[in-house]
């Protein structure tokens, strides 16, 4: 990486990853500009400034980056917000409560695999067409949801708009990326990365309220209000940003206006075809996880991290209902520790961009991939203090508190853990970092989909403590896999047949 870039240092090469898709790269008769094309072929379309998206007024790129990253944040918070719904979801539909978490599971499953699917298609398509056609099923699927009229039905149509809502865990960050140069995007892209993580923190904090005062129904009924907004700003502000479909439209319009079929755009020549490019997008990760044990290593972390959060939806009632006396409303609010340790740790960016700057410049200007487990190191110690804290603090004679201070320092150790995570498969796994990032997102999901399903009966059975210290065991498990992976990372990636070395 250039030294001018070492300040960006947040999610942005997980984004550059983003912006070609889930799929191999185009060939290079369909990069735009690429020398491969003769300079003197005057039916090739070219990028005109008024259509570049990165010279639109800095307001509109600004609004634009907010609507996108209100759009994820509304997907992770359909996620975790059905935690509150489960008592009323099983007294309404005549199921048990056991069922009911599969409301969760099953959501977060679906927004788990439709990476592998929308990636390839925004390459082709473009960014927008996935966003709104994605929202707008979105919005339609969540109906039945909301007006559910058996378990089945509720619990099917809950893992399609899990899928649906993937769109922008898998290509909007692309956009970001799409709309300002490297000097400029670390500010808008630390705007986008917190937004996924917040989401499923806010989630219980609004479900609390509304489950409350009112029918749990409508925890659904405003999250369609929300998506209906949100469809309309997806569809009225947010500009096409892939510029190669920018130019495939362009030479579509010329194509029209002229008559004349040799104008085209260098997309419209690409080899790969749309299942070819699924095919790999679903296979190359998995092969990954298989043949490649540091990164497997790193998967398994941070889907254990996101399992636990997830955990979290299940474990904070009976923590502070069934030991503290707390209602709802009062329980959705404990959420606020872990969102004040991912929005304090996002706050400690500029030193962390010292850091990687200082490194930068001592390999001058090539720093190895493992600096980008410094980050993680630090996150790697807050998590499980963050859960001991937890774990000891959970007894009844124990302020109500505790827990939530001890989740503070967790949510800055999974902000800092994601972080280095996410940057190092990139880096480290370039040639196949796409793929890299889908393995991540297939193990995160299935940790996050299967821990809600046994955190009660793990914490009736062990109690508060032992079940929060047993989850701070397995944190402390992985804390060295930063620190040994910064030392022994080169070793390992040039006996790896996908890292480069």
């Amino acid at each position: 990486m250039s030294s001018n870039n070492s300040e960006i240092v947040t999610l942005n090469d997980v984004v550059d990853v983003e912006k070609k898709g889930q799929a191999p790269a185009l060939s290079k008769e369909a990069v735009p500009g690429d020398d491969s094309v003769p300079a003197d072929d005057e039916f090739e379309v070219k990028l005109d400034p008024k259509c570049d998206p990165k010279l639109l007024s800095s307001w509109h790129k600004w609004v634009a980056v907010l609507v996108i990253s209100a759009a994820s944040l509304c997907a992770t918070f359909a996620s975790s917000a059905a935690a509150f719904t489960e008592t009323g979801l099983a007294r309404d539909l005549h199921t048990s409560h056991e069922v009911t978490i599969l409301s969760i599971s099953l959501y977060v499953l679906g927004l788990g695999l439709g990476p592998l699917f929308v990636g390839p298609l925004s390459e082709l398509y473009g960014r927008n067409i996935i966003y709104r056609t994605s929202y707008v099923l979105f919005f339609a699927l969540t109906w039945p949801t909301a007006f559910p009229p058996n378990i089945a039905t509720f619990m099917v149509f809950r893992f399609f708009t899990g899928l649906c809502g993937a769109a922008f865990l898998s290509v909007a960050g692309g956009s970001v990326s799409d709309l300002f140069d490297n000097h400029n995007v670390a500010t808008p892209m630390a705007v986008y990365t917190i937004s996924p993580f917040i989401g499923p923190v806010i989630g219980p904090l609004v479900a609390g309220f509304i489950v409350q005062n009112t029918d749990w129904r409508w925890v659904y009924r405003v999250l369609l209000i929300w998506q209906f907004v949100q469809t309309v700003l997806l569809c009225t502000i947010v500009p096409e940003t892939y510029v190669p479909v920018i130019l495939k439209h362009k030479a579509q319009k010329l194509r029209k206006a002229t008559g004349n079929d040799k104008y085209y755009a260098p997309i419209e020549r690409q080899e790969e075809s749309l299942f070819r490019m699924i095919l790999f997008s679903c296979r190359t990760p998995f092969e990954l996880l298989i043949s490649d044990r540091m990164a497997l290593a790193l998967d398994i972390w941070s889907a254990l991290l996101l399992g636990i959060l997830y955990l979290a939806f299940q474990a904070f009632p009976i923590i502070f209902e069934e030991v503290h006396g707390f209602n709802s409303q009062s329980t959705g609010l404990t959420f606020l520790g872990i969102g004040i340790g991912m929005v304090g740790a996002l706050a400690t960016q500029p030193y962390w961009n010292g850091v990687f700057r200082r490194k930068t410049e001592k390999h001058d200007g090539h720093p190895p991939c493992e600096v980008r487990l410094l980050i993680a190191q630090a996150g790697g110690i807050l998590a499980p203090l963050g859960l001991y804290i937890m774990a000891f603090t959970t007894y009844k004679q124990v302020h109500w508190i505790g827990p939530i201070i001890g989740s503070v320092p967790f949510g800055a150790g999974v902000y800092y853990i994601f972080t280095g995570v996410f940057t190092y498969l990139v880096t480290a796994y370039r040639p196949i970092a796409a793929s890299a990032m889908a393995a991540n997102s297939a193990l995160r999901s299935t940790f996050a989909a299967v821990f809600p399903l046994f955190a009660g009966a793990m914490y009736h059975r062990l109690g508060t403590v032992g079940a929060t210290a047993l989850l701070a065991g397995l944190t402390t498990l992985m804390t060295p896999l930063p620190f040994i992976f910064y030392k022994i990372g080169p070793r390992l990636r040039a006996n790896s047949r996908f890292a480069v070395a």
